[in-house]
């Protein structure tokens, strides 16, 4: 189980850390134009507070137990991932935007599985 968590923490610490330098460093039109339609919803600095949210728990997902300091922020970024999933959903909900819905359900499975497998039977402190 300890390395299935592993791997999926990778899998979402690499997504995660793509969309948000993505996020970061492309202007919001191209954003929009690249199939990212929500940031039409949101001001250019929204989009990038997305973008840095998403950077952080990519990094908060891998580094603190890598690097063994405070690997409680493991799960914790898990949580947030999970939080920033469900404000994703809404978003593509109200856009009616369905095959995004189903990408944001399935990171949010998987980090609540990340979540809970190190808060739980896999912590790092136990």
């Amino acid at each position: 189980m300890n390395i299935a968590l592993w791997i999926i923490a990778g899998l979402l610490a690499t997504a995660f850390l793509a969309g948000g330098v993505v996020k970061l460093v492309l202007p919001k039109e191209k954003l929009a134009a690249a199939g990212m339609g929500f940031a039409e919803d949101f001001g250019t600095g929204a989009v990038k507070a997305i973008g840095a949210v998403e950077v952080l728990a990519g990094v908060g997902l891998i580094l603190p137990a890598a690097l063994d300091i405070a690997p409680v922020l493991v799960p914790l970024a898990a949580v947030g991932v999970v939080l920033l999933m469900i404000g994703a959903g809404i978003t593509h909900l109200r856009r009616h935007e369905a095959q995004p819905i189903v990408v944001n359900l399935t990171l949010l499975a998987l980090a609540a599985l990340v979540a809970w497998g190190r808060f739980g039977p896999q912590s790092f402190t136990g």
